[in-house]
C-alpha cells in the first residue's frame, strides 16, 4: 500500500511540474485589421476575430507575437498611419512585434509614432544607426516561472526593398548577430524565440538569410515564428533541431503553438494553424444563391476589437468609396500573377503612367501591385488597395544602353520577386538570363538614344535592386504625381469610366 502511494505521489508530482504554453502568432497582415472577402470566400479575418479565437483556445499562459509587415495593403489603414491596427493589438495584448521591412514604407517620423502608439516593443536585433541598435532585439517574458527570451531580425534585404527612408541604416547579417546572440539569452532564458521576417525557403543571394538558413547555421534557437514570404506552412519545419512557423497572411490563419515544458526542457511542440472564419464554397443553390461552409467553425467577433475598429472604418469611408469607373472584367493583380508575368492590370498600369508623362517607355516592379480588381463598380479604395505605397512618378532620360543594363538585371531576376519587371511602350524576350529582341515603339532599342522613361521614385531610388535606375536618378525630376491617382485618371479620360476588356498580351517572354 504504501508502495502504491509513494507511486502515486511520483506521477502526482512530475503531472502538476510539466508546464503547458500556448503562443498565438501572426505575420504579414499588411493594414488588413478588419475582415475582408476574397473570390468565393467572403467575411474572412479580421482582428475582432482573432482576439475571439485567442480568448476561446487560450489561457493564462499565453503570448501573442507579430512577425511583421502591420503596414501597408488596406486604404483605412494606410491612410491613419497604422493607427487602427495599433490601437487594436494594444487591446489585444499583443507581447512584441519584428520589424518588417514594409515598416519601412513611410517617413521615419510615422515610424517612430507607430512605436510610440504602441503598448508593445518593435524587435529588431539586426538593424543599426551610427553604430547602436536602432531598436529593441529582445525581451524576456516569464509565464509561470518559465524565461521565454524573444528577439527579433529583420531581412537584410530591406536595403534594397526599401530604400526611401532607410539610408541611415546598417542591416546586419542575421546569423552573424544571432551567433552572438543567443548563447547570451541561453544564459537568462529557458526558452529562445527567433521572431522573424526574413522568410522560407533558401536565399537568392547570400547577403541575405531565410528562416531556414538561420536554423541551420545558428544553434541553440527553439523556435522560429517567420513572415515575408506569405508562406502557407502545413507543418512545422525542422532543421537542427529547432521549429520554424509561418501562417500566411493578412489574418487568414492564426497560428497556435503549444509548448510542454517539464524538467527543465521543452518536451512537445504542437502547432495549429487556425482558419478565420475561412469558407468552403459548396455552389449555388437552386436560386442562385452561393453556399457555404465553415472550415472549421465560425467566430463571433470581440466586441470591443471591433467597436473601436469600425470607428476607424468609418473615417474617410465617403472619399474612399467614391466611384471611379466600371469594370466588366477581372483586372489580375494576384501576388503569384503580377511576380511572374504581365496581367492585363499590369499593362494598364503602365500604360497609365506613360499616358500621363508622355514617356516613351514605363517601368513598374511586381511587388508594387499589391492587389486585383474584382468586376463592377472600382472606387478610390479599390485602387489604393492595389497601390498602397503612395509612389509617385519619376521621368529620367536615359541612354538606350542604360536600359539595356536595366534589362540585363530584370532578365535575371526569377520568377515570384517582387522586383519582376512590366513595361509600357518597351518590348523584349529574355533566353538563359540574357535580354533580347528588345523594341521600343515597335522599333529596335538605340544604345546611343536618349528614351523618356517613367518609373516610381521606389525603383528611381534603386528600390528592388534597381541600383542602375538609382544611379541615374539625377538625371530625372519627381512629377509628385501618385501612380494611384493616375491610374484613376487614365481610367477615367482614356478609357472613359467603362473596361470591357483590356489588353493581356504578354510585354516581356522568357524562353
Amino acid at each position: 500500500m504504501k508502495k502504491l502511494l509513494l507511486i502515486m505521489m511520483v506521477i502526482f508530482t512530475i503531472t502538476i511540474s510539466a508546464k503547458e504554453i500556448t503562443i498565438f502568432h501572426l505575420n504579414d497582415t499588411h493594414g488588413h485589421a478588419w475582415s475582408f472577402s476574397e473570390y468565393n470566400n467572403p467575411n474572412i479575418g479580421g482582428f475582432a476575430v482573432i482576439e475571439s479565437i485567442m480568448k476561446q483556445e487560450g489561457g493564462k499562459n499565453s503570448l501573442f507575437l507579430h512577425a511583421g509587415d502591420i503596414n501597408t495593403g488596406v486604404p483605412e489603414s494606410d491612410m491613419q498611419n497604422c493607427e487602427p491596427d495599433i490601437k487594436a493589438l494594444n487591446i489585444m495584448n499583443l507581447c512584441a512585434m519584428t520589424v518588417g521591412n514594409h515598416e519601412f514604407d513611410k517617413t521615419r517620423k510615422v515610424l517612430l509614432e507607430e512605436m510610440k502608439m504602441a503598448n508593445f516593443p518593435f524587435l529588431s536585433a539586426n538593424i543599426y544607426k551610427d553604430g547602436k541598435l536602432f531598436f529593441k532585439p529582445y525581451i524576456i517574458k516569464e509565464i509561470d516561472g518559465i524565461k521565454i527570451a524573444i528577439f527579433g531580425l529583420t531581412t537584410e534585404e530591406t536595403e534594397i526593398l526599401e530604400p526611401l527612408y532607410n539610408k541611415d541604416l546598417v542591416f546586419k547579417n542575421a546569423v552573424e548577430v544571432s551567433k552572438k546572440l543567443v548563447p547570451k539569452l541561453r544564459e537568462k532564458a529557458d526558452i529562445i524565440i527567433a521572431l522573424t521576417h526574413l522568410g522560407i525557403g533558401k536565399s537568392t543571394s547570400p547577403k541575405y538569410t531565410t528562416s531556414n538558413e538561420l536554423a541551420e547555421k545558428v544553434n541553440g534557437i527553439d523556435l522560429i515564428i517567420d513572415g515575408h514570404s506569405h508562406t502557407n506552412l502545413e507543418k512545422p519545419i525542422i532543421i537542427n533541431k529547432t521549429e520554424i512557423f509561418q501562417a500566411k497572411d493578412f489574418g487568414e490563419y492564426l497560428g497556435k503553438i503549444t509548448v510542454n515544458y517539464d524538467q527543465g526542457k521543452i518536451q512537445n511542440i504542437e502547432w495549429h494553424k487556425i482558419p478565420v472564419n475561412l469558407k468552403k464554397y459548396l455552389g449555388k443553390d437552386k436560386d442562385g444563391k452561393k453556399q457555404f461552409s465553415f472550415v472549421e467553425k465560425e467566430y463571433t467577433p470581440d466586441a470591443k476589437v471591433q467597436a473601436l475598429l469600425k470607428k476607424y472604418k468609418e473615417k474617410g469611408a465617403e472619399k474612399l468609396d467614391n466611384v471611379i469607373c466600371n469594370s466588366e472584367i477581372l483586372l489580375d493583380g494576384e501576388r503569384p500573377k503580377v511576380r511572374s508575368m504581365d496581367t492585363n492590370l499590369s499593362n494598364l498600369l503602365t500604360d497609365a503612367i506613360r499616358w500621363k508623362v508622355g514617356a516613351d517607355i514605363a517601368l513598374q516592379n511586381g511587388g508594387g501591385i499589391r492587389s486585383s480588381i474584382k468586376p463592377g463598380k472600382i472606387t478610390t479604395r479599390d485602387i489604393l488597395t492595389v497601390l498602397p505605397f503612395g509612389n509617385t512618378l519619376y521621368v529620367l532620360n536615359l541612354k538606350g544602353s542604360v536600359i539595356k543594363s536595366v534589362l540585363d538585371f530584370a532578365a535575371k531576376i526569377p520568377a515570384g520577386k517582387g522586383s519582376y519587371l512590366h513595361t509600357s511602350g518597351l518590348t523584349w524576350t529574355s533566353e538563359n538570363g540574357i535580354p533580347k529582341n528588345i523594341l521600343v515603339a515597335g522599333k529596335k532599342l538605340d544604345l546611343n538614344k536618349t528614351y523618356k522613361v517613367v518609373t516610381n521614385n521606389y525603383l528611381a531610388s534603386g528600390g528592388d535592386g534597381y541600383k542602375i535606375i538609382g544611379e541615374h536618378k539625377s538625371q530625372g525630376y519627381d512629377t509628385g504625381f501618385t501612380a494611384a491617382s493616375v491610374l484613376g485618371e487614365f481610367m477615367q479620360k482614356q478609357l472613359k469610366g467603362e473596361i470591357s476588356s483590356y489588353s493581356n498580351v504578354l510585354r516581356y517572354k522568357r524562353k
